[in-house]
């Protein structure tokens, strides 16, 4: 009896190891799986609010993240770092014209939080950057370099983990264009449903229609939560506007739309239509 016991406790104890070793190495497994980028947008405000007596200069800017920056960021293998500014289109001509006291707007993709704590923190610590960007910087309060820089830390979402440059934005195209859409929900659970129809299908709707999705990402802190934001691009404004007029009939798209379970899911539609700096790495 005593060793049937004991061979009992033996069997029962190591059965207990190897669910507990399976266990991890599943979570392992799908930590790996579902390992999805992080990414930091940011806003400079340069139009004159309250804080600015004058708009501030762009130049200013532009010389500070291309010098100082994304050199920086690039060093801490940071890469794929977007900067744009905003346009003004007209859709039903196909027209565009650079949007008047435009905020600059950077994208910086982060592999992990930390690479986020880290840039957040510590990047104008660094020696190169104080040097490369010290007109910025030194700034005296009569001359403030923006009216506001806003900030949102987004995450990837399981369809689209890691951020997808299509060729001609590799390439540099000269007239590639990029449309931003934030979408904003009235609850966190209408914003999850909304998440999820991209999960479902709508992300690779948007692929199968060459519409560009760069990356879709979950609002994890910033303003006007809670939220989405993507971005969608083309080769030039009238491949971008073109492919968009495909969506509404897209099957996979009219399959998706009047499900139920994907109801009421957006509250606000923001769009903003971009086109990248001259340093920009996107």
């Amino acid at each position: 009896m005593n060793i049937q016991r004991r061979d009992f406790l033996k069997t029962s104890l190591a059965a207990s190891a190897t669910a507990a070793l399976a266990t991890q190495a599943q979570g392992a497994s799908g930590s790996s799986a579902s390992n999805r980028e992080y990414y930091e947008l940011r806003c400079y405000h340069l139009k004159a609010d309250t804080r600015l007596k004058a708009n501030a200069a762009q130049a200013g800017l532009d010389s500070y993240l291309k010098n100082a920056v994304i050199p920086a960021l690039g060093k801490r293998g940071v890469k794929n770092v977007g900067a744009f500014t905003e346009i003004e289109v007209n859709k039903n001509a196909g027209t565009s014209n650079p949007k008047a006291d435009s905020p600059v707007w950077v994208l910086i993709p982060h592999a992990t939080l930390d690479s986020f704590a880290s840039v957040s923190a510590d990047l104008n610590e660094d020696a190169d950057v104080k040097k490369a960007g010290a007109a910025y910087l030194n700034l005296d309060k009569g001359t403030p370099p923006f009216e506001r820089l806003d900030t949102w830390l987004l995450r990837a979402f399981k369809s689209m983990p890691r951020m997808e440059i299509p060729a001609f934005s590799k390439s540099k195209v000269p007239t590639r264009v990029f449309e931003m859409r934030t979408y904003e929900s009235f609850s966190e659970e209408k914003a999850l449903r909304k998440m999820a129809m991209f999960d479902d299908g709508e992300a690779q709707v948007m692929r199968d229609l060459d519409m560009g999705p760069l990356f879709f990402g979950q609002a994890l802190a910033g303003k006007n939560l809670p939220h989405l934001t993507y971005i969608t691009s083309g080769r030039d404004l009238a491949a971008h506007l073109a492919n968009w007029k495909k969506f509404p009939t897209a099957p996979g798209w009219v399959k998706m739309k009047d499900d139920p379970k994907y109801k009421d899911t957006v509250s606000k539609n923001t769009p903003f239509f971009l086109v990248p700096t001259s340093y920009s790495q996107i």
